[in-house]
């Protein structure tokens, strides 16, 4: 059975870290501002291929090559720019903050798992003041493995200095909730992005329709037995 968690691992892009308005970015290069959902998806789905196949790309690495297939190579390279430039201004989800503040008070420890680059995670919670939450922040970078191999996790875990029971991923991804399970950690998931949690992945220990429902969720758990 879950556990209360005395620890919180957030995903970032899109659980914490909204993409919308690299939308008008998008627009103003002349790509079509609902190909934002699809770069995205295609940016995921090369990382982990690569995953799978032993290798290793930073995000925005595999960022700029998602683009250049979309439009079959016919982007020019200021426009790559002027789209990815766009990830250094990105605002937190609305409900980020107050989930946040509802666990910190609860003596909760919170940190970053991300897929993108610590230092690129950092500079987003130092701009929109949710760094006084963070303890730390975390980056596959480092052991070269996008999420959700379980290793990506247990290298989570050890940075944490915690075991998987004590823990839970909050994510608004159901593929980052399912890798965290196999790894034994708690997982919520909020509902906002996807709508739906699939069927083919494990379902998540807590669910809600924003990030304020999950915390308290995960915060409504029983405590581990001692």
């Amino acid at each position: 059975m879950p556990a209360r968690p005395s620890v919180v691992l957030f995903d970032v892009v899109e659980t914490l870290m909204s993409l919308e308005p690299l939308r008008s970015r998008f627009a103003a290069v002349g790509l079509p501002p609902e190909l934002l959902e699809r770069w995205f998806d295609r940016l995921l789905r090369d990382g982990m291929a690569l995953t799978l196949a032993g290798d290793y790309a930073p995000v925005p690495e595999v960022a700029e090559a998602a683009l250049r297939t979309l439009t079959r190579g016919e982007i020019s390279t200021d426009a790559v720019e002027h789209v990815l430039v766009g990830f250094a201004e990105l605002p937190a989800h609305p409900d980020v903050e107050p989930a946040m503040r509802l666990l910190a008070e609860q003596d909760i420890r919170l940190l970053c798992l991300s897929n993108g680059a610590a230092q690129t995670t950092q500079h987003f919670l130092d701009r929109t003041g949710l760094a006084t939450y963070v303890e730390q922040v975390l980056s596959v970078a480092d052991v070269r493995s996008w999420k959700p191999p379980p290793r990506v996790y247990h290298y989570a875990l050890e940075k944490a200095g915690s075991t998987a029971e004590q823990v839970a991923l909050v994510a608004v991804h159901a593929f980052d909730c399912h890798g965290a399970h196999r790894a034994g950690l708690t997982t919520g998931w909020a509902s906002r992005l996807e709508g739906h949690y699939a069927d083919i992945f494990a379902p998540a220990d807590v669910v809600g329709t924003d990030l304020v429902e999950v915390a308290r969720g995960l915060l409504s758990l029983s405590h581990a037995s001692t």
